[in-house]
C-alpha cells in the first residue's frame, strides 16, 4: 500500500518517476490563462485569513459544501466568521474522496504551507492556525506565492474597456514575474440584451476615444483597443462562448443589425447568431494581424438556478457541462478564417469530454506547416482539469495528433493557490508516459527524447508558442 501524497504521489513506475522528479518538476510555470485580480498583484495583496485566499470565489468547494449539506450562508453568507466556513469545509473533505477537491487540498496544504496533515474535523483548527500564521509573513503574499511556485509569467483575463492599469503598475514595479492582459471581448459581441449592450458601447466609446454611431466606428474603437492591448504586452485573446457560430452573413446585414440593436430593439434568434457570427471573425483577423494566439473555451451551460443567479450572480457554481453540437459550425469557422488566409494561432478547449475526438481530429484539418502545433487542443479545463480528464485529452490527442507539441497546462484559476494544478498535470503526464515506457510502448533507448518531450510539455512548448 502507497503513502498519501508522498513523493511519487500518482506516479505508478519507476519511470513515471524519474520523468517527474528529474525533468518536469523544475520547470518553471507559464500559467498562461487565468482569471488573477491583477490589482492583487499590483498592490502585493496580504490575505487576512487561510479561507480569503482558499474559499473565497472558489465555487467548486462551494458545489461540494452545498452537496454536502452545508447551508449557503456558510458557502457565499456574509453573516459568518472565517473560522466558521473554514470549519464547514473542514468537514466536508472527508467526504470528498475520489473527487479532485480531496487530492488539490492536501496538495496546496502541502506546497504552499508545508503540510503533511490531513484536513478532516480534527485536524481543522490546527491547520487552521498555522496557515494563518504564516499568511501573516511577507513571503506567503500574493506575489509571494507566485515566487513560491516558480511563476515566470501569467496572463490574466481582460475585457477591451481594461485600462490595464494594475498590469502596467506591476511592470513598472520590476516584479520579476510578468503578469500580461489578454483580450476578452465577450460582451463587444453579446446583443441578446440591447440595454445591456448599448451601456456597453457607450464606454467602449467613452474608453477609447472614438465617437460610436454605427458598425464601422465600433469596429474602429474595438482595433483602438486591441492596439493598446499589443502595446501592454497582450499575446493571446480568449473567448467564452456557448458554441462556435458560423452563420452566412453580409456587411450589410451586419451594419443593419447593429443599428437595430444600438436602438433598442430585440433581436431574431438569427441576427444574434449572425452578429456573433460576424463578431468572431473580425477578432479572429485582428488576432492574426498582431500574431496572437485565440483561445475558444466552449460548451459550458451557465447560471442554470435562475433563483441563485439572482441572489449570488454568474461564478458561484451553478454551471455545468453542456451539450451542442459544434463540429460543423467550428470547422466552417476556422475555414472562412484559413481561405482567407488569416487563420491565427489556436487553441480549442472543449468542456464536454464527448468531443475530445472530435477536437483532437479538427487540429489536422488546418496544421499548416508555418508553426509546430498551430492548432492546438487545450488542455482539460473546469470540469476536467482532473486526472481522469486530463488523462483523456492526452489520450486523444496522443492518438489523434502530437502530444509531444502540447503546449500544456493552465490553471484557468482566481486563487493563488491553485498552482499545484500545474504539478498535477505533470504527475499525469509523466504517469502515462511513463507507463508505455515500461510496457515496451515506447523505446526506452529513446529516453533522451522522451525526457525531453516532459520538459516541453511541461514549459518549453509554451514558452516557444507564445513568446513571452
Amino acid at each position: 500500500m502507497k503513502n498519501f501524497m508522498d513523493e511519487n504521489f500518482l506516479l505508478q513506475t519507476e519511470t513515471a518517476q524519474k520523468l517527474y522528479h528529474e525533468h518536469a518538476a523544475k520547470m518553471p510555470i507559464i500559467d498562461y490563462h487565468c482569471h488573477l485580480i491583477p490589482q492583487m498583484v499590483a498592490d502585493d495583496y496580504k490575505f487576512k485569513s487561510l479561507t480569503e485566499i482558499w474559499l473565497g470565489g472558489d465555487h467548486y468547494k462551494w458545489r461540494a459544501m452545498r452537496t454536502n449539506g452545508v447551508d449557503e450562508r456558510f458557502c457565499t453568507g456574509k453573516d459568518t466568521t472565517d473560522w466558521e466556513k473554514f470549519e464547514k469545509w473542514a468537514e466536508t473533505v472527508p467526504y470528498t474522496f475520489r473527487n479532485p477537491l480531496y487530492h488539490w487540498t492536501h496538495l496546496e496544504l502541502k506546497t504552499a504551507f508545508g503540510i503533511n496533515k490531513i484536513l478532516n474535523p480534527q485536524t481543522a483548527r490546527e491547520i487552521y492556525d498555522e496557515c494563518n500564521e504564516k499568511l501573516a509573513q511577507p513571503e506567503y503574499s500574493a506575489r509571494g506565492m507566485m515566487r513560491r511556485y516558480h511563476v515566470e509569467a501569467v496572463c490574466t483575463t481582460d475585457d477591451p474597456i481594461d485600462s490595464l492599469e494594475y498590469h502596467i503598475k506591476t511592470r513598472e514595479s520590476g516584479f520579476e514575474v510578468k503578469m500580461l492582459p489578454t483580450w476578452r471581448p465577450d460582451k463587444a459581441m453579446a446583443v441578446e440584451v440591447p440595454a445591456d449592450f448599448r451601456a456597453y458601447v457607450e464606454k467602449l466609446a467613452e474608453v477609447s476615444g472614438v465617437t460610436i454611431s454605427n458598425f464601422d466606428d465600433m469596429i474602429a474603437a474595438l482595433r483602438k483597443r486591441h492596439d493598446f492591448f499589443a502595446e501592454q504586452g497582450c499575446r493571446l485573446s480568449d473567448h467564452g462562448i456557448e458554441e462556435f457560430y458560423a452563420e452566412d452573413y453580409t456587411d450589410a446585414e451586419i451594419k443593419a443589425i447593429f443599428n437595430k440593436v444600438y436602438g433598442g430593439a430585440e433581436l431574431t434568434k438569427e441576427e444574434i447568431l449572425k452578429f456573433k457570427s460576424a463578431m468572431l471573425v473580425i477578432f479572429g483577423e485582428m488576432d492574426w494581424e498582431k500574431g496572437w494566439t485565440q483561445q475558444f473555451h466552449y460548451g459550458a451551460i451557465r447560471n442554470n438556478n435562475t433563483k441563485m443567479f439572482k441572489l449570488l450572480g454568474p461564478d458561484t457554481g451553478f454551471d455545468s457541462i453542456g451539450e451542442f453540437t459544434t463540429a460543423k459550425a467550428m470547422a466552417k469557422f476556422l475555414d472562412r478564417l484559413n481561405t482567407n488566409g488569416k487563420l491565427t494561432k489556436t487553441i480549442l478547449y472543449n468542456l464536454n469530454p464527448c468531443a475530445n475526438e472530435v477536437i483532437a481530429t479538427m487540429l489536422g484539418n488546418f496544421q499548416d506547416g508555418s508553426v509546430a502545433g498551430k492548432i492546438q487542443f487545450g488542455s482539460g479545463w473546469w470540469f476536467l482539469d482532473q486526472k481522469d480528464g486530463m488523462e483523456k485529452q492526452m489520450n486523444a490527442l496522443s492518438v489523434l495528433g502530437l502530444l509531444s507539441r502540447f503546449v500544456g497546462m493552465l490553471t484557468d484559476s482566481r486563487s493563488f493557490l491553485s498552482y499545484p494544478r500545474h504539478e498535477y498535470f505533470r504527475r499525469t503526464l509523466c504517469n502515462l508516459v511513463g507507463r508505455d515506457v515500461e510496457n515496451g510502448e515506447i523505446p526506452a533507448s529513446e529516453m533522451e527524447r522522451v525526457n525531453q518531450m516532459i520538459e516541453d510539455i511541461s514549459y518549453n512548448n509554451a514558452k516557444n508558442f507564445f513568446k513571452f
